[in-house]
């Protein structure tokens, strides 16, 4: 049997953006970099059916603009499906959105965060539980990330293990058995950071952010990317067997 890598697509990103650089899944695709397993995408925002996780490889979930606590009916159908691909084993990563559709799903708590959006390129720090993970072993312990959200994971499902974290967000990274939820972007490169930053520079002035202080700091991250090609890898790996 042919399996698939899944790309769940909760969301899309600005038109103008997306008519420069495409959108989240065809990001989230380059940054795989798969040469054995195909990938397809189930636009779930817009009401496709989602796939029986055995028929999967992997599973993705993209990020969005939305809200998670907005409870829009197409977000409760994939929160409601997501408990099936845990219980099958299949390994599931949840970007931004995702990462929190992912929490929810499991017993967790996303909302808004009590110090407000975090946003820009920022360092993450990962802890211990990382040495023997999957997607984060190889990585150093400090490396910068691109980040967008207002909404964050409060509180993490049980039986969870928290991997990494910034000054501002204690819950960057879980994984909760094949299950692994990441609040920052892997798939953005810095072009796509800095466009993030031009179109919301209004909203940004008016809250006191120094946008031209945000820009300098833009950098870009390929410790963040490859949590993608190591997940890329652990699902053709697993297909190998």
């Amino acid at each position: 049997m042919s399996f698939l890598l899944h790309i769940i697509k909760v969301g899309s990103t600005y038109p103008a953006i997306a008519a420069r650089f495409g959108d989240f899944e065809s990001w989230i695709a380059d940054g795989l970099r798969l040469a054995t397993v195909e990938v397809r995408v189930v636009n779930a925002k817009a009401g496709a059916e989602l796939p029986h996780p055995a028929k999967s490889a992997g599973i993705i979930a993209t990020g969005s603009h939305s809200m998670i606590t907005d409870d829009p009916p197409w977000s409760l159908t994939v929160e409601k499906w997501i408990p099936s691909v845990i219980r099958a084993g299949i390994p599931f990563l949840g970007i931004c959105y995702g990462h929190q559709l992912l929490a929810r799903a499991a017993g967790g708590e996303a909302g808004y965060h009590p110090a407000g959006k975090e946003f820009g390129t920022v360092p993450v720090h990962l802890l211990p539980s990382c040495a023997d993970d999957p997607l984060f072993a190889s990585l150093p312990g400090t490396f910068p990330v691109h980040a967008t959200h207002s909404q964050s994971v409060l509180r993490l499902p049980p039986g969870a293990v928290r991997l990494a974290g910034s000054s501002h967000e204690p819950n960057h990274a879980f994984r909760l058995h094949n299950a692994w939820g990441i609040q920052f972007h892997p798939e953005y490169t810095a072009d796509i950071m800095r466009s993030y930053m031009t179109a919301d520079a209004q909203d940004l002035e008016a809250a006191g952010v120094n946008v031209t202080d945000l820009l300098a700091a833009v950098v870009e991250t390929p410790h963040a990317a490859r949590v993608l090609t190591n997940f890329a890898r652990l699902i053709e790996a697993r297909q190998e067997r």
